[in-house]
């Protein structure tokens, strides 16, 4: 890879990780019942407890299905 690409792409993963830390301290201090900062959507932090608990539940359902097979040996008479 192209050391321009490299610097690109860990340009664009620091500012996608960059916001993702502020979102979270945002939903963090509104959790903790501190006034957020001036534009802040309300309807966010909402939107993102139903995407955590969405992807919560799709991740149980995985490890349910994924379960091993406990098979039960069977006596022939």
């Amino acid at each position: 890879m192209h050391a321009d690409i490299h610097l690109t792409l860990h340009t664009l993963r620091s500012a996608e990780l960059r916001r993702e830390a502020a979102e979270f301290r945002e939903a963090a201090a509104f959790r903790e019942g501190v006034a957020p900062r001036e534009g802040v959507a309300l309807r966010r932090d909402r939107t993102d407890l139903r995407t955590r608990l969405g992807w919560s539940l799709v991740e149980l359902g995985l490890r349910l299905v994924n379960r091993p097979v406990t098979r039960t040996r069977t006596h022939l008479a």
